[in-house]
């Protein structure tokens, strides 16, 4: 194992389940520390936890927040810290996702939304700025291929993914030159879970509209987010789209 790749430490929100899992198990792998962070997800997070302390024991911890409340989130860098020793790498991969159509947006929608998928990177991205400046890190915010072309019923949450795209530009500005800013957009991944309006009808019309006739596995996903970290020196303030070409065929 490189030696700029071992030990280094990534902390992720949202790591406990789905794409997050995945992006743990594939940095995992390449011999860094976690810290994983979960809302409510203690039951999955203690077991990848544990599956991957099984691998490499004391490489993962789990630490449980809030990310709505924007004074805890310090806390969230703190503990990273005192648990490894220091960060190397945020990621912004926590989300919160559901429609939002004209005459049902109401002020709760829009805290949610917009606090989970955009005010939390960033004052989670400015709590971590000082360690990532120290050890020349980096940031990998996961946004959506929809930013550029919206997905209809879904305003707040489009908004705000389009922010975190503006954001993840505007962090690359404000942290260079000791800390790299990029993004993942990914495209049809994962479908949502319990959602009826994603039903097989749906999914085969994306499908269709995919130039690469499939969806995506989480591990695409994760793959993108490794190569941010560990072999894009040269690239900052980048949205790299991982969505089987679908973005040019809307």
């Amino acid at each position: 194992m490189e030696s700029h790749i071992t030990n280094k430490v990534v902390l992720i929100t949202g790591g406990a389940k789905r794409v997050g899992a995945s992006i743990c198990r594939m940095l995992h792998a390449e011999g860094m520390h976690l810290m994983i962070h979960y809302k409510s997800s203690l039951i999955e997070a203690r077991a990848l936890q544990a599956e991957l302390n099984l691998q490499r024991p004391n490489s993962v911890a789990i630490i449980q927040g809030d990310l709505l409340n924007i004074a805890s989130l310090p806390n969230l860098i703190d503990e990273t810290v005192k648990r490894f020793g220091r960060l190397d790498t945020l990621i912004n991969n926590a989300s919160t996702y559901y429609a939002s159509e004209i005459g049902d947006i109401d002020e709760a929608k829009w805290l949610d939304l917009m606090g989970s998928n955009l005010k939390a990177p960033l004052f989670l991205s400015q709590a971590a700025a000082a360690e990532l400046r120290k050890n020349y890190g980096c940031i990998v915010n996961i946004t959506d291929m929809h930013v550029e072309r919206p997905k209809k019923g879904y305003i707040v949450y489009s908004v705000a993914k389009a922010g975190l795209v503006t954001l993840t530009k505007s962090l690359a500005h404000e942290l260079s030159p000791e800390v790299r800013v990029n993004a993942v957009a990914p495209g049809p991944v994962q479908w949502p879970e319990n959602n009826p309006q994603f039903d097989e009808v749906y999914r085969q019309r994306v499908i269709n509209q995919t130039l690469l006739k499939r969806v995506g596995e989480a591990e695409d996903v994760a793959k993108a987010v490794k190569f941010l970290i560990v072999d894009a020196p040269f690239i900052t303030g980048h949205v790299l789209a991982v969505d089987g070409g679908r973005s040019l065929n809307l």
